[in-house]
C-alpha cells in the first residue's frame, strides 16, 4: 500500500541543547581549522582555471575534506570520491538509516555542497587576501568558506549529533561537488551514474545559499537564472590616431552603447524583452511582504556603498529602490543586466590618443526563476548580433545559460519542521526570502525527485559578499545552521 501523502511531523527525539552543544565543539575544535587550511588552497572552479586538473588544487581540497570525513568515524558512513572520465571529481558518502520499517526508512536524505572557488578578485582589505584565513570578531574571511566550503563539514557534524544521541534518522546520502561555481556542467553526468544509490530522495538540503539576517533559519524559496556571454564590437583591424579618425570612425564603446539599448533602458534598468519577464506567484509576494517587514531598510543598507565628503555631510549612493518589498522583488524576480567584465581596454597609465579597434563585455543576465535560460540565450544573440550599427562586427558568444528555480510548495511536516528548527537554536520562527543567485543543481534535483522538500539554506548573510573582497562564513550563525539541520533530519516523517 502507498504511504499517505500528508503524515504529520514526529516529536523530535533531540535535546536541542545538547545538539547545539555538541555542533559547537565540532565547529570549535576541528571545522574550523579544516576551513582555515581550505581557504588557503586556490581551488578555482574549471570556468577560472582551465588547468584545473595540473594544479591539482581542486583535487587537494577535495581529498583533505574525505580525509576529516573519514576521521569522524560516523556509524555506518561509508565515503568514496568518484571520478569519471573528463569530469571534475565529486564526494559521495552513505549514511544507512536507523528507523525501522514503515518508520519512513525507505526516503532518503541527499545533503549537498561544493568545494569550488570563485576567482580573487581585487578590493581586499589590506590585512585580508582571498586565500589567507583570517578569524576576528567570530567571522572567518577568505575565499570559499562559506561558498561553500564549509557545507561538507557542517553536514557531518548534524549527522554526527543524530548519533550521538542516538536518534532515529532516515537514510543520508552527500553529493559534494567542484564545478558549481563553472554552472555544475559535470553534475548531471554524477546524478545520472549515482541515481540507483541515490535512491528515494524526500528531502534535499543544499548548504549553498543565503541568509537574510543572522537572527533565524531562512529558507530560500526561489533562485534567479543566469544567461551569460561576451558581447564583442569590432569597428577596425588595429588602432588609429584619434586625432585622424575620431569624427569619421564610430566608436566601438558607442556602438557598444547602442547595441545594449536594444536590451536594457539605461535609465531604469528595465530589461526590455517582454520575454525575460515573468508574473510573480502569489505564494512569494506574500512572502515577500512578510520578509520585507522583518528586513527593512537593511535589505539595501547592506551594501558597501560609495560615499563622500559633501559640504559637511557623508552622501551615500543610492539603490534603485527604498521600498523594502520592491527591493527583494528587484534581486529575485526581476531580470538584470550587470557587465562583469571588459577587454580592449588599455589601463589608465597606458592609454594613449588612440581610438581602440573593439570593446567587449562580458554580460551577465539574470533571470526570474520561471523563464527559460537557454530561449533567453538564444533571444540575447539575435538581439544583440543582427542589424548592427554601421554595420561593425558584433559577435555575443554564449558562456552558460541555467534556468532558475522555484520552490515546491512545503508540506505540512516541512515547515513545522522548519520553524520548529529556528525556534529551537534561534529563538525566532524561520523567515523565507528569494535569493538572486543561481544554483543549477536545485533544478535538476526538483525535476529528478518531483515529490522531494527543498531546504535550501546556507550562511550568506549581510555583508558576507560571496565572490567579492573580504568574503566572510559568520561562524556563530553557521553553529546554529549546522543544529538546526539536525533537528529536521530528525522530524523528517
Amino acid at each position: 500500500m502507498n504511504a499517505p501523502l500528508h503524515r504529520e511531523m514526529p516529536e523530535s527525539a533531540l535535546d536541542s541543547n545538547r545538539v547545539l552543544s555538541d555542533v559547537t565543539q565540532a565547529w570549535d575544535t576541528s571545522i574550523l581549522s579544516e576551513l582555515k587550511k581550505y581557504i588557503e588552497i586556490p581551488a578555482k572552479s574549471p570556468m577560472f582555471d582551465a588547468d584545473w586538473a595540473a594544479h591539482g588544487h581542486i583535487d587537494t581540497v577535495l581529498r583533505n575534506a574525505a580525509d576529516w570525513v573519514q576521521a569522524q568515524k560516523v556509524e555506518s558512513l561509508k565515503l568514496e570520491v568518484i571520478r569519471l572520465p573528463g569530469r571534475t571529481p565529486v564526494l559521495f558518502f552513505e549514511v544507512d538509516a536507523t528507523r525501522a520499517a514503515g518508520e519512513g526508512s525507505a526516503q532518503t536524505v541527499l545533503m549537498y555542497g561544493h568545494l569550488d572557488k570563485q576567482p580573487e578578485f581585487n578590493g581586499w582589505r589590506s590585512d585580508l587576501g582571498p586565500w589567507t584565513p583570517v578569524y576576528e570578531d567570530g567571522k572567518l574571511y577568505g575565499r570559499g568558506g562559506a561558498d561553500d566550503g564549509y557545507a561538507v563539514y557542517a553536514s557531518i557534524a548534524a549527522i554526527q549529533a543524530l548519533k550521538n544521541q542516538k536518534t532515529p534518522h532516515p537514510r543520508i546520502v552527500g553529493l559534494i561537488e567542484t564545478c558549481e561555481e563553472s554552472g555544475s556542467y559535470d553534475l548531471l553526468p554524477y546524478v545520472d551514474a549515482l541515481r540507483a544509490r541515490l535512491g528515494d530522495v524526500g528531502l534535499v538540503i543544499c548548504l549553498d545559499s543565503g541568509a537574510g539576517n543572522y537572527d533565524q533559519l531562512w529558507l530560500t524559496t526561489s533562485l534567479r537564472g543566469m544567461a551569460s556571454g561576451t558581447l564583442k564590437v569590432e569597428i577596425l583591424t588595429e588602432g588609429i590616431h584619434s586625432g585622424d579618425a575620431s569624427g569619421l570612425v564610430p566608436s566601438s564603446f558607442r556602438i557598444m552603447r547602442m547595441v545594449l539599448d536594444r536590451l536594457e533602458d539605461s535609465q531604469t534598468g528595465r530589461l526590455l524583452p517582454a520575454s525575460f519577464h515573468c508574473e510573480v506567484p502569489a505564494d512569494r509576494l506574500a512572502q515577500a511582504k512578510a520578509t520585507a517587514a522583518i528586513l527593512g531598510d537593511e535589505l539595501y543598507k547592506r551594501f558597501p556603498w560609495a560615499h563622500y565628503d559633501c559640504g559637511g555631510s557623508t552622501t551615500f549612493a543610492l539603490p534603485t529602490t527604498t521600498d523594502p518589498v520592491q527591493a527583494l522583488l528587484n534581486r529575485t524576480w526581476v531580470p538584470t543586466l550587470s557587465v562583469t567584465g571588459a577587454e580592449g581596454f588599455p589601463s589608465l597609465k597606458d592609454a594613449g590618443n588612440v581610438l581602440r579597434p573593439y570593446t567587449a563585455f562580458k554580460l551577465s543576465l539574470r533571470l526570474p526563476p520561471l523563464v527559460d535560460a537557454a530561449q533567453a540565450v538564444a533571444e540575447m544573440k539575435a538581439l544583440l548580433e543582427d542589424n548592427a550599427p554601421y554595420q561593425a562586427r558584433v559577435t555575443f558568444e554564449a558562456g552558460g545559460a541555467a534556468t532558475g528555480w522555484n520552490a515546491p510548495v512545503a508540506t505540512s511536516w516541512f515547515e513545522q519542521a522548519l520553524n520548529a528548527s529556528s525556534l529551537a537554536h534561534f529563538g525566532a520562527p524561520v523567515g523565507y526570502i528569494g535569493q538572486g543567485g543561481t544554483i543549477p543543481l536545485m533544478n535538476m534535483l526538483s525535476q529528478g525527485f518531483p515529490k522531494a522538500q527543498m531546504m535550501v539554506c546556507g550562511v550568506l548573510g549581510p555583508k558576507s559578499n560571496a565572490h567579492g573582497p573580504n568574503e566572510f562564513l559568520h561562524v556563530p550563525y553557521a553553529r546554529r545552521l549546522t543544529a538546526a539541520v539536525a533537528e529536521v533530519m530528525a522530524r523528517m516523517p
